[in-house]
């Protein structure tokens, strides 16, 4: 088989050749693209894995037992408010707390705050959680290391 190149005359005199057909793809650039999202997905899984750091304070008291649907509110270092892992401004935060608890029978929370957010701040959020009708609290600590 011949392939002829065709050239093409303009009213002026002037030719043009137009360009042959490549007959390969160029997977340079997709190679490159590939690598890039690769770099990107290796840099981000991990952060995507971890959750809120949060430094708690050490005791010396039993841990507790499990038990069923415990409701975590973290007071994080910058002093924003989470209820299990869902961003909650301070003054919503009572107005939620009444929601989650208009149907349980069992009205209990778990605080868990950074030991550097200044008790001030806790205890207006624990004041907020007992507005809301939360009698039973119980501040999360980390065991002291012998």
């Amino acid at each position: 088989m011949k392939i002829e190149s065709v050239s093409l005359q303009g009213s002026d005199g002037s030719s043009y050749t137009p360009p042959s057909t490549l007959n390969e793809i160029n997977v340079t650039p997709m190679v490159d693209v590939m690598l890039v999202l690769l770099v990107i997905f290796m840099v981000s899984a991990p952060l995507m894995q971890q959750g809120v750091q949060v430094d708690l304070p050490k005791t010396d008291s039993p841990s507790l037992s499990e038990q069923e649907e415990q409701i975590v509110l973290v007071v994080n270092r910058n002093g924003s408010i989470e209820i299990n892992k869902n961003p909650i401004p301070i003054n919503d935060l009572r107005k939620k707390l009444h929601m989650l608890y208009k149907d349980k029978r069992k009205k209990e929370i778990f605080i868990q705050s950074d030991q550097t957010v200044p008790y001030g701040k806790v205890a207006t959020v624990m004041s907020q959680v007992q507005l809301a009708g939360i009698k039973k609290i119980g501040l999360v600590t980390e065991p002291r290391k012998k």
